[in-house]
């Protein structure tokens, strides 16, 4: 098995959004905001070489929106998917398998690209993984979370013949696992790498920067944010006992970082790069 990081590039959004309840004077310590207080984002992608297969976890936004979508998100970098593809040897259609950890836009939009009028899969030959819950959770979408689930983004998969469901503790692979958390939407993915004798843990949006790690520091966008707060709890903690390796999919920074228990909770150890590994 090898892991690749893949650099899609960065984006924005509202400081305040993503810290909810914690106030501004403490967050933008971690996470500086700009004069419209949007804070930087990355769109940080994980693709895994597994036993002949080549699987992509996430992908990013995509490119199919109209001008309009994306001023909201002041997308910029100079990384995408096929570049950062490209650098280590492969192309989109080397994939076998995408992982979506689960079906807001910044997660999922690049799995659907726009062929002259039609909207067809970015990566052609392909299996797209979702799970049942999240999946009807996302199609029949609930008013505060209507605008992150995009149609254009998630039925085109279904109705190309390439959706596939894995469910909680199944193993994808003899090296990798399925887990949930329900906190920030209904039955987010998680996928749990064995890799080099280290457990790596792929966080998604329960820990979306090194900046999140304090128990209340949960984004205003979480459906449940009592249920995310009590899931931290419970995975930190195992974090910090087994010395995980967390990958973050939005860090501006730190691609991966390790958890400790300290006098005051469950705080940041290191951060470091897959290659550190």
């Amino acid at each position: 098995m090898k892991l690749y990081t893949i650099d899609t590039g960065f984006f924005k959004l509202d400081g305040g959004a993503m810290f909810g309840v914690v106030p501004k004077s403490i967050w933008q310590k971690s996470n500086p905001a700009d004069e419209r207080n949007l804070c930087t984002w990355a769109t940080r992608l994980l693709l895994i070489e597994d036993e002949g297969r080549l699987i992509l976890v996430d992908t990013a936004l995509g490119e199919k929106q109209d001008d309009k979508f994306f001023s909201h998100y002041y997308l910029h970098g100079d990384e995408t998917i096929d570049k950062s593809l490209a650098k280590y040897g492969f192309h989109r259609e080397d994939i076998t398998d995408v992982i979506l950890t689960h079906l807001h836009f910044d997660h999922c939009g690049g799995a659907i690209m726009r062929h002259g009028d039609t909207l067809i899969p970015a990566f052609k030959n392909a299996r797209y993984w979702s799970n049942e819950n999240h999946w009807n959770w996302a199609i029949n979408p609930n008013p505060r979370e209507k605008a992150s689930f995009l149609k254009e983004n998630i039925l085109p998969i279904q109705q190309s013949g390439q959706l596939n469901f894995i469910e909680e503790g199944d193993l994808f692979s003899p090296q990798i696992k399925i887990r949930y958390a329900f906190g920030h939407t209904e039955a987010m993915i998680l996928p749990q790498i064995q890799y080099k004798g280290y457990t790596i843990l792929y966080m998604a949006d329960l820990l979306p920067s090194i900046g999140h790690i304090p128990l209340p520091y949960i984004m205003s966008y979480d459906i449940r944010p009592l249920t995310t707060m009590q899931e931290r709890v419970e995975y930190w903690n195992e974090i910090a006992d087994n010395k995980y390796i967390l990958f973050l999919e939005h860090d501006p920074i730190h691609p991966c970082c390790t958890l400790k228990h300290t006098e005051k909770g469950v705080r940041l150890d290191q951060t470091f790069t897959l290659d550190d590994i």
